[in-house]
């Protein structure tokens, strides 16, 4: 990570992790982030266990959820970290002055302003580079918590019930400022989110939040004499062999296949068109374990300390992906442009289809990507990206209405259907997401060349 002149970007964790990140031959910053998480889990654990509900008062559970949170930030980040706490204080300021029927309003531009203001200093003003992990990520979380809380209390307090969706009217909320401090930065979810609904998390804390969840099922008719006490150890365990086998495959075949290479002259001028299309293929798929790695990996945490259960599937077993930012199933054999990008960064999309797909007056698809593009960064890549994604899914669903109602009479034609849909739709999203991962605009032309 290159550092700012002038401005030390090393704190104390850092200074202690440098040599681990020598020896690994891998960025001080990404060191910082998996050190943090580890932590992090661990902490999860000891706080589940002895600062439970039944151990402890929800003030204590909260304060002590976000005096963690405020020190992974700092440790992290250092000074820049005051950035992140700006931000909050500021939020908290306007839901406090602004008046009830712009209150989601004036947070949203603040908090999207700000967040793209930081993205423009970082890499424009203060020339940083290209990070993996840096201030902007953890801003990011709290711009989403910020303005679904906004919109949230818009909706409890500006609103009447009547005009509501069902789910708009369940989230609806009016905060403490303890509750939201601890929702902004709790040390779950501070460093790599995900984002969560007011509500849920506030039930966590509470100890209502798996209880709610097996309120809905009739356990009499199961033989249980009184509600089951799921546990999340399980998940979490199965969650860290996915990160372990992530971490393998980000360090292994990422480093293999860089994605440089796509866009190498020598390269271009010597291999075919479908080697480089295969090619594009296996770089795209090299790119996806980090992510992978750190989504699987925030999702344990929460997990471990008790949250993220989402009920019971119909043959009676425990689920644990109410937080879940990925589904790398229905990722990797997504057979539509809609399939794909609604099991990648879950909570990202849902935050994007509450704030703006169900609010918007026209154009909700494009408006969504525009917006998603806005949260993401400056870098030109997003808006290449994000801007092809919008016909991406237009032609997708297009051509789903169309055509695929002529493949459902035999399971042999629904067959080659889902494999030619498979197959286009992972090229489709290669050619999408290729500028996201190379950022710039000259090599993005290039490739589209």
């Amino acid at each position: 990570m290159a550092e700012t002149p002038g401005v030390p970007y090393r704190t104390t964790g850092s200074t202690l992790l440098h040599p681990l990140s020598q020896l690994l031959g891998i960025p001080l910053d990404q060191v910082n982030f998996v050190a943090c998480q580890l932590f992090a889990l661990l902490a999860a654990f000891w706080f589940r266990i002895y600062l439970s509900p039944s151990n402890v008062s929800s003030v204590v559970r909260h304060a002590f959820a976000t005096l963690f949170g405020i020190y992974f930030a700092v440790f992290c980040f250092g000074w820049y970290s005051i950035h992140i706490f700006v931000l909050v204080m500021m939020s908290y300021g306007i839901m406090n002055i602004a008046s009830i029927p712009n209150i989601h309003r004036y947070s949203f531009v603040v908090a999207m302003g700000y967040l793209t203001l930081c993205h423009i200093s970082r890499i424009y003003i203060f020339n940083y580079g290209i990070l993996t992990t840096d201030f902007s990520g953890p801003l990011m979380i709290i711009t989403q918590k910020i303005t679904t809380l906004a919109f949230q209390v818009h909706d409890g307090i500006g609103r009447q019930p009547e005009d509501l969706t069902a789910e708009q009217n369940r989230l609806a909320v009016k905060p403490s400022l303890l509750e939201y401090l601890s929702y902004l930065l709790n040390f779950m979810s501070v460093i790599a989110g995900p984002c969560s609904n007011y509500k849920d998390y506030i039930a966590f804390i509470e100890g209502r939040h798996v209880h709610m969840k097996l309120l809905e099922v009739n356990w009499k008719q199961k033989g249980y004499d009184r509600l089951p006490d799921p546990s999340p150890t399980g998940a979490v365990i199965y969650k860290l062999c996915i990160t372990f086998v992530s971490l393998l495959l980000f360090l292994t075949l990422t480093k293999t296949y860089p994605v440089t290479y796509i866009v190498d002259s020598q390269f271009i001028n010597n291999t075919s068109f479908l080697s480089r299309l295969g090619y594009l293929y296996i770089v795209m798929q090299a790119s996806k374990p980090k992510y992978y790695f750190a989504w699987t990996l925030a999702d344990a945490v929460n997990n471990a300390a008790g949250y993220g259960f989402s009920g019971v599937d119909e043959q009676g077993n425990f689920h644990w992906d109410l937080l879940s930012n990925l589904n790398i199933w229905n990722i990797e054999t997504a057979t539509s442009f809609k399939m794909y990008i609604e099991n990648w960064n879950i909570q990202t999309a849902a935050w994007l289809k509450r704030v703006c797909y169900d609010r918007a007056p026209w154009y909700p698809t494009a408006l969504t990507f525009i917006l998603s593009a806005l949260w993401h960064g400056v870098y030109p890549g997003y808006y290449f990206t994000f801007v092809t994604g919008i016909l991406m899914r237009l032609a997708s669903r297009a051509i789903r209405n169309n055509y695929r109602h002529y493949f459902l009479s035999s399971k042999l034609l629904k067959g080659i259907y889902d494999i030619v849909t498979w197959f286009v739709t992972q090229l489709a999203v290669c050619y999408t997401v290729a500028p996201f991962v190379m950022l710039a605009v000259e090599p993005t032309i290039k490739l589209y060349k």
